[in-house]
């Protein structure tokens, strides 16, 4: 029989010990969002999770953890945090203050609603 000392069974990577001190529940979902660094860096992220404290990203470029940023977040708008982590391609953003995540989930509406008539048929 193998044995391992706790040690071990416990070693991970850093990004294991960023999520395992996170708390709270996170929606796991994809969506599109707009990420703002205050040196000028405006790009496209694609959101993984989110939750009321924060999010996760799909983010390749070197960015260190501390900066700080602001996220358009679809149906919650721009929301200030700064970087946890980073790990190979995914960066964790914590919010300054929190927000409702399922705002994120909501139908996106782009005008008014549109009316559709029933044509009117006349007697000859």
């Amino acid at each position: 029989m193998d044995q391992h000392s706790p040690d071990s069974l416990n070693a991970g990577t850093a990004e294991d010990d960023a999520a395992s001190q996170r708390s709270g529940s996170r929606d796991s979902l994809l969506l599109s969002a707009q990420l703002r660094t205050d040196d000028g860096v405006d790009v496209n992220v694609r959101v993984r999770n989110l939750s009321p404290g924060g999010l996760m990203a799909e983010y390749a470029p070197p960015i260190a953890p501390g900066t700080p940023v602001k996220v358009d977040v679809r149906g919650v708008g721009w929301v200030k945090g700064s970087i946890a982590w980073t790990a190979e391609g995914r960066i964790g953003i914590a919010f300054d203050g929190e927000i409702d995540p399922m705002a994120a989930r909501k139908p996106v509406t782009g005008g008014r609603a549109t009316t559709i008539a029933k044509p009117v048929r006349r007697a000859i």
